[in-house]
C-alpha cells in the first residue's frame, strides 16, 4: 500500500488478560484514552484518560477572548476555563506555566470538592494581545464521587504499590487526588511514584483510597524497543571529530563543567551526567585541562576502559548539545528543561538528566524516564549483542538524541508533569517526534535523503525501523499495535512536513545556533517545540497536527500553511481526516 495511506492504520489489540489470552481489539478511539500496563501480579492495569477536546482559532479576529485582561496567568486561565465550560467557581486548578516570547501558556487540573482529578486537565494558550489561541481539555461529569476521606492510610498504598508494581517507594512526597475512570466515576488515590533501579522501572502510582486497589498509573519511562560523533553524524564507522568548546554559553550559562555549584573536571554539569555503574563514576579529563579525548576501539569489547570512556564522553556531549539547541528554540527552565541550576528564570531545579552508559538492567534497548519537572530525568543506554565485539548504543548518536526527545516531548505536552503522553496514540508521536529530532540534527544541507535508525548497533543496513523515512512511497501495515510502529507513522510524515519546508524556504547551515532567521529547517523546529506546549493531554495524530497549523499561525503569522497543510493531507492528514480516515484534501486557498 502506497505511504499516502498513512492514517488509516491504527487498530490496536490490547493484550488485558494474563498469560496468551487476549481480548478483542477495541475501537480505535481506545488509541487515544487507554494505556496497559503489565503488573507484578502477572496482571494488566488499563489506564484511563478522558478524551481531549482540541479548538485552535488561527488569526480570526473572532476568536475568544478571556473576561480578565490582565497580566496574571493564573487568574486569566482559571477565569477562561470556567468562563467558556460554564463551570461554577473553584472548579479549576492552576497547575503550571509559563510566557515565551509570542505566547503564554497555561496547564491546569479540574477540581472537585478541592481535590484536585489527576487524568482531567486543561490547557490555554494566550496570544501578545490576549486573545485565546488554542484550548483543551479533558474535564469530567462523574456519575458517582467517593467520599474525601480516605478509608486506608498512605502507608498501607506504599505496600499495596510496592506489591503491585515490584518496586519501592522513592520517597517523592505523595498527594491525594481523584482519578476519572472509563465508567464514568471517579476514584479518590493516594499518588506516589515507585522505581525499580533494576529494571528501570520508574511509575506514578494511584491506589484507591477506599478499596486499596492500584487504579491508574502514569508510567514515567518512554521504551525504545529497536530492531537492533559531532552532532551531524550517527555512527563511529563515519569517523569521531576532535570538537574544540562545543558549549553554547548563551543556553549554558556556566558551561557544560559546572554543575550549578561548582566547576567539574568530569562529565557532569549543570544540564547532565554520563556514568556507567554508579553515578560517581563519571569519566575525568585526560589532561589537565578540560580535554575528554579517549579514542574508540571497534575491535575490542565496549565495556573496556577505553571505550567506556568514550561512550561516556559521547553520550555527555550529545545531551548537552541537544540540550543548548532545544533551549534556543523554546526549551527553557520555565519551560520545564532539565537543568540543576535554573538561575532564577522559572521551573523547579535539581532536575539535570542522568545518563546510565552501558547500563547493567538490559540488552539491546534504551530508556528515558521523564518525572515531572523537579526531579531528574533519567537516561538508560545499554549495549547491544548482534555483532562481535558488542556494541554501545551510547556511541549512536540517533538513538541518544531520541532518547533526549522523549524528555522534552514529555515535558512540553502538558505543562511539565511528564504524564501527558500515556495513551497509545499519544505514546506513538512521542516515538515519532524523537525520530523526526534525530533526523534534523544530522542535516547539512538541503537534501533530505531516507533516513535510517539503528544501523550501527544492529550492524544492519536497515537499521530498527521497518522502512526508512522518506519521500518516496513504499508499502506499509493498516493495523499497527505497538507504539514505535505508530510512531514510525508519525516520524514519515514529519520527514515529509521537514522536506516540504525546506523546498520552499530553503536550508540554514547553522540552524542550531540561530532560531530567528527564516528558512524552512528552522521552520521545522520552531514549529515541532512551540506546537508541543500548545497541544492537550495525550494528543491525537489531528491534535498534533492542528497545534502545528496553529503554532505557525502564533510564530509566523502562518506563512507557511499552505506548505504544512500540502504536506500533511499528502500522507493521508488532510483537513477531513479523522477516525482513522484518510483524507488527501487541502483547506480552500490552498
Amino acid at each position: 500500500m502506497p505511504v499516502n495511506a498513512l492514517v488509516n492504520i491504527v487498530v490496536l489489540a490490547v493484550m488485558l488478560a494474563s498469560g496468551a489470552a487476549a481480548a478483542p481489539p477495541p475501537v480505535t478511539s481506545q488509541l487515544a484514552t487507554l494505556r496497559a500496563h503489565d503488573l507484578a501480579t502477572d496482571s494488566v492495569l488499563l489506564s484511563y484518560y478522558p478524551e481531549s477536546t482540541f479548538e485552535t482559532f488561527g488569526k480570526s479576529a473572532d476568536r475568544p477572548v478571556h473576561k480578565r485582561a490582565g497580566d496574571d496567568l493564573k487568574g486569566d486561565a482559571i477565569a477562561f476555563v470556567e468562563s467558556h465550560l460554564k463551570l461554577g467557581p473553584d472548579s479549576v486548578a492552576f497547575k503550571s506555566g509559563y510566557v515565551n516570547d509570542i505566547a503564554k501558556h497555561a496547564y491546569l487540573k479540574q477540581v472537585i470538592k478541592g481535590i484536585p482529578v489527576a487524568n482531567a486537565v486543561a490547557n490555554v494558550v494566550f496570544d501578545k494581545d490576549g486573545k485565546v489561541s488554542a484550548f483543551g481539555y479533558s474535564f469530567v461529569k462523574p456519575t458517582t464521587i467517593p467520599s474525601t476521606t480516605p478509608s486506608i492510610n498512605l502507608q498501607e498504598a506504599i505496600t499495596r504499590a510496592e506489591s503491585v508494581v515490584n518496586g519501592t517507594y522513592n520517597q517523592h512526597p505523595a498527594t491525594l487526588e481523584f482519578v476519572a475512570k472509563q465508567d464514568n466515576s471517579v476514584a479518590l488515590a493516594h499518588v506516589l511514584q515507585i522505581e525499580n533501579e533494576h529494571t528501570g522501572a520508574w511509575v506514578e502510582a494511584f491506589v484507591d483510597a477506599h478499596s486499596g486497589d492500584v487504579v491508574h498509573m502514569t508510567d514515567f519511562v518512554a521504551k525504545s524497543s529497536y530492531r537492533a560523533l559531532h552532532i551531524t553524524k550517527q555512527y563511529p564507522t563515519q569517523g569521531f571529530d576532535t570538537i574544540l568548546d562545543p558549549q553554547d554559553l548563551l543556553s549554558s550559562r556556566l558551561g557544560w563543567h559546572n554543575d550549578g555549584r561548582a566547576t567539574t573536571t568530569i562529565t557532569a554539569g549543570n544540564n547532565a551526567v554520563a556514568y556507567g555503574g554508579p553515578q560517581s563514576l563519571t569519566t575525568s579529563q585526560s589532561s589537565p585541562i578540560l580535554n575528554f579525548i579517549y579514542p574508540q576501539n571497534p575491535n575490542q569489547q565496549p565495556t573496556t576502559q577505553a571505550n567506556l570512556d568514550a561512550a561516556r564522553t559521547n553520550a555527555f556531549y550529545v545531551a548537552n548539545v541537544v540540550h543548548d539547541f532545544s533551549y534556543k528554540y523554546g526549551f527553557t527552565e520555565e519551560a520545564f528543561n532539565f537543568q540543576n541550576n535554573n538561575f532564577g528564570y522559572g521551573g523547579y531545579g535539581n532536575d539535570r538528566v542522568s545518563i546510565s552508559v552501558q547500563d547493567p538492567s538490559g540488552r539491546n534497548n534504551a530508556f528515558f524516564a521523564t518525572p515531572p519537572d523537579g526531579q531528574s530525568g533519567r537516561m538508560s543506554m545499554f549495549l547491544w549483542d548482534h555483532s562481535n565485539p558488542w556494541r554501545d548504543g551510547s556511541l549512536e548518536n540517533s538513538i541518544l538524541i531520541h532518547e533526549y526527545t522523549h524528555g522534552i516531548t514529555n515535558r512540553m505536552t502538558g505543562g511539565g508533569t511528564g504524564a501527558c503522553l500515556q495513551t497509545y496514540e499519544s505514546g506513538g508521536l512521542g516515538e515519532g517526534w524523537s525520530d523526526a529530532m534525530a533526523e534534523w540534527a544530522t542535516h547539512r544541507d538541503s537534501s533530505v535523503p531516507d533516513f535510517y535508525v539503528g544501523q550501527y548497533v544492529t550492524n544492519s543496513a536497515s537499521g530498527i525501523r521497518r522502512y526508512p523515512y522518506s519521500t518516496n512511497p513504499y508499502s506499509t501495515l493498516r493495523f499497527l499495535n505497538e507504539v514505535h510502529d505508530i510512531g514510525e507513522v508519525w516520524a514519515n510524515i514529519l520527514h515529509n512536513v521537514y522536506a516540504a519546508l525546506v523546498k520552499q524556504r530553503g536550508f540554514f547551515p547553522d540552524a542550531r545556533f540561530n532560531p530567528t532567521v527564516f528558512f524552512g529547517n528552522v521552520i521545522f523546529l520552531r514549529n515541532f517545540i512551540d506546537a508541543l506546549a500548545i497541544q492537550p493531554c495525550n494528543p491525537t495524530f489531528i491534535q498534533a497536527r492542528n497545534a502545528w497549523i496553529q503554532a505557525d499561525i502564533n510564530r509566523y503569522d502562518g506563512a507557511n500553511y499552505c506548505i504544512l497543510w500540502g504536506a500533511f493531507a499528502s500522507r493521508g492528514l488532510g483537513v477531513d481526516a479523522g477516525n482513522y480516515q484518510d483524507d488527501f484534501n487541502v483547506p480552500s486557498g490552498c
